[in-house]
């Protein structure tokens, strides 16, 4: 079985991204399991799924509606960062390295 979405670089990135949050949540309180570590996951999960999903159409308008949707999840994702930063959750220079990924990925996305 084909799986385009596996030689896309923005679907690459994005998992890396996806990675990055679930190590970054890994440290942080256990009364956020099932709040913010549940959200920014599924919201970084939802990137690269939304990718994939939209990689696997046979229809241009398809796939960009699903890098739509995957635009939408990265915007969520980037208010969910912001708010683990304010909490004290996310260092900095953590916060600047992901934001960096995001806007790249946004990018390719938009492209």
């Amino acid at each position: 079985m084909e799986k385009p979405h596996r030689r896309l670089e923005v679907w690459q990135w994005s998992m890396d991204l996806t990675m990055m949050v679930y190590e970054l949540t890994k440290a942080f309180p256990a009364e956020e399991k099932f709040g913010l570590i549940s959200q920014m996951r599924r919201a970084a999960v939802s990137i690269a799924s939304n990718i994939a999903e939209g990689a696997a159409r046979h229809s241009a308008t398809d796939y960009a509606r699903f890098l739509t949707m995957a635009i939408g999840s990265l915007s969520e994702l980037d208010t969910q960062l912001e708010l683990a930063r304010r909490l004290g959750y996310c260092s900095d220079d953590r916060f600047r390295e992901l934001d960096e990924k995001q806007a790249s990925i946004n990018r390719m996305l938009i492209a």
